[in-house]
């Protein structure tokens, strides 16, 4: 059954048309992603759909009776309650019933047996009221507002602190278990995985595959998407577009279908062309048969659907990171001994040793408030550590992403950042910088002050690029940014010769670059050698074994050896060439084909140059034509296929 209708929804700002003719349906239990570039209307597509903003034309419609819930992106409110008591508020009627129990409870002891009748009447009303209050949750509602705060990281000891001493992040987390717990018909988030940590994030994932209702979310994060998502709805030069795919598969079937739609674009153009090119000879020879010949294929191009050129992509920045072209002394980078930092009687971490290597990539992995950024400002000389020692080996250059900016001086104008940075650099040559991070005619000219948070972020990598760095050191550098954008940004790190360490709660962009985890805890750290889906893997093996009560590695031991061995290495291995071979051979059989297809297309035009008048033979030779151009896209996507089976490492 469709519980919610968009139809033509359409919204301009002055001249600016941000949503033009939105149109999609979902149906109970459906789980909508809505993904686009920044700025592409995301947010105010949800403000329409939940009524806070209303539309220039369009409509919005949901099923009768349907409660909905909207999340907005940093929600906060401001409560002088106890966490705990204004969790509750999410339970009115279960509050009032509860209460109204305990009453009933209290007058029926207090009744002597000469008022029966009236100690009858509560009992009967006490007894209908606990059946409802039972099947509404009534005994569980409680524990699930204590365990849902755990989750997010309020632990039963802090559900009694005012929500007024919270920071906004905390505050932000708390709208998000106050909207969870109201349980909608049709639960809309916008970007719900802000402020939390990747502990945090996986059980809302978990929370969210189990909702039985409507779900429209919001996010950049790929891998949450894959994973509580099963289609996606993107906004893209202000048009909409819905694919029956969670977001791995919208971005695949999204390229196919752009090659496909190019592709037939071009064969149509060139089918109208040549059609254009035979009417132009057809008059020439000015007969009645010739000009018959001309009229018939002018009506065959005038009933023609016209396909519309595919519009451009969205500019997207253009990224790259240099080592410079010196040798390093060693292949060691950074040799870190017994690092240790507390705040008052808060221990952060303590006792970290590792030495980090050439062209690694670490990544520093664990919950909030265990020490990720403080261990990186450390690193980076901007906080000073309580004992433990750390040497950079090598007389290497650092660069130093901050999630905070606070590099950047807010009354700076955008030109001037980045050239008071290089002022041996020419005009143009910062100006070009610029350009590549979409920064453009009047756009240099904004104050720092007043850019957004992905502008911001986007200026501070336009500053590492231009210096030959050794070692990127990034803090949470993906916050702010699209999904377009950090692709580019995880495809810069990739081709980057340098070494990198980053804290990152995006597991899509861990998952692509780690090659190396270093995992604090609260209980010690782990320094894992390997990439993030072999460290999960590890970790629940050894969660297996620490309660079967077999022996695993201690917190703080160095694991060296991530990859599997013996048997199951050589049968996994044997299998990857399989299936290389097969993809390869599919590969090599789709372009043999395709340049048959090619040749005979060619072919064909020349026969029709010297079909001239023929019209017989050229209507065989055009059916023939068709049928090669719909072989042609048939034989791309099998080319399609095998390519992406092979790129996937």
């Amino acid at each position: 059954m469709i519980v919610l209708n968009l139809s033509e929804v359409s919204m301009s700002f002055g001249t600016d048309v941000i949503l033009n003719k939105i149109t999609f349906g979902l149906n109970g239990g459906d789980r909508l992603g809505v993904v686009g570039v920044n700025g592409a209307g995301k947010s105010l597509l949800f403000k329409i759909i939940s009524g806070k903003v209303r539309c220039d034309s369009g409509s919005v419609n949901f099923s009768k009776d349907l409660k909905v819930a909207y999340l907005e992106q940093n929600a906060s409110f401001e409560s002088k309650n106890p966490i705990f008591d204004e969790m509750l508020l999410a339970f009115p009627q279960l509050v009032k019933d509860e209460e109204r129990l305990e009453w009933l409870q209290n007058e029926m002891l207090s009744f002597s047996e000469e008022n029966e009748e009236t100690h009858m009447r509560l009992a009967a009303e006490y007894a209908r009221l606990e059946e409802s209050f039972r099947k509404n949750g009534g005994y569980e509602y409680k524990s699930r507002i204590q365990s849902m705060l755990c989750a997010i990281g309020f632990e039963k000891e802090r559900q009694n602190l005012s929500i007024d001493t919270l920071s906004g992040g905390q505050k932000t987390r708390l709208a998000l278990v106050r909207t969870l717990l109201s349980e909608p018909d049709i639960l809309m988030l916008d970007e719900p995985t802000n402020h939390l940590d990747i502990p945090s994030v996986e059980w809302l994932e978990n929370y969210l595959a189990g909702y039985k209702k409507t779900l429209l979310v919001i996010s950049h994060d790929r891998y949450f998407l894959d994973k509580v998502t099963n289609k996606t709805f993107e906004i893209e030069n202000t048009e909409g577009k819905l694919y029956n795919l969670p977001y791995s598969g919208f971005v695949k079937q999204k390229e196919k279908d752009r090659e496909i739609d190019e592709r037939h674009y071009k064969n149509q153009r060139r089918e109208i062309e040549r059609m254009e090119a035979f009417i132009e000879n057809q008059r020439r020879w000015n007969r009645e048969r010739n000009i018959i010949a001309a009229e018939s294929r002018m009506k065959a191009i005038e009933r023609m659907d016209k396909l519309e050129k595919p519009k451009d992509l969205p500019e997207s920045i253009k990224m790259s990171f240099s080592a410079g072209a010196h040798e390093l002394l060693s292949d060691n980078i950074l040799d870190v001994k017994g690092l240790s930092k507390s705040y008052g009687k808060k221990t952060l971490f303590k006792d970290i040793s590792f030495i980090l290597h050439s062209r690694e990539r670490m990544f520093i992995f664990g919950e909030n408030g265990v020490g990720k950024s403080t261990l990186l400002k450390i690193l980076c000389g901007k906080l000073m550590q309580d004992s433990g020692s750390f040497e950079y080996i090598n007389k290497i250059k650092i660069g130093y992403y901050d999630q905070e900016h606070q590099g950047l001086n807010p009354s700076n104008t955008v030109l001037d950042e980045l050239w008071n940075e290089y002022p041996d650099k020419k005009q143009s040559e910062i100006r070009g910088a610029l350009a590549r991070f979409l920064f453009k005619a009047e756009d240099v000219f904004k104050e720092v002050s007043v850019l957004s948070g992905g502008e911001k972020a986007r200026l501070t990598f336009a500053k590492m690029m231009l210096e030959d760095l050794n070692l990127l050191i990034l803090d949470e550098p993906t916050n702010h940014l699209d999904a377009a954008t950090r692709e580019v940004l995880e495809d810069a790190i990739l081709g980057y010769n340098g070494t990198v360490i980053a804290v990152s709660h995006d597991r899509y962009f861990i998952k692509k670059l780690a090659t190396r985890i270093l995992e604090l805890r609260t209980d010690g750290y782990m320094d894992y050698r390997g990439g993030y889906e072999d460290f999960c893997e590890y970790r629940k093996k050894t969660a297996a074994e620490a309660v079967t009560g077999n022996s695993g590695n201690e917190a703080g031991n160095s694991i060296t050896d991530n990859q599997g061995s013996g048997k199951a290495e050589y049968i996994r291995t044997k299998q990857e060439k399989s299936r290389r071979r097969k993809a390869e051979k599919q590969q090599a059989e789709a372009e043999k084909a395709i340049a048959e297809c090619e040749e005979r297309l060619k072919e064909i035009d020349a026969e029709m140059e010297k079909a001239g008048s023929d019209y017989v033979k050229t209507e065989k030779l055009y059916e023939e034509q068709n049928s090669l151009h719909a072989r042609l896209d048939e034989l791309y996507l099998q080319w399609d296929e095998a390519t992406a089976d092979l790129s996937d490492e």
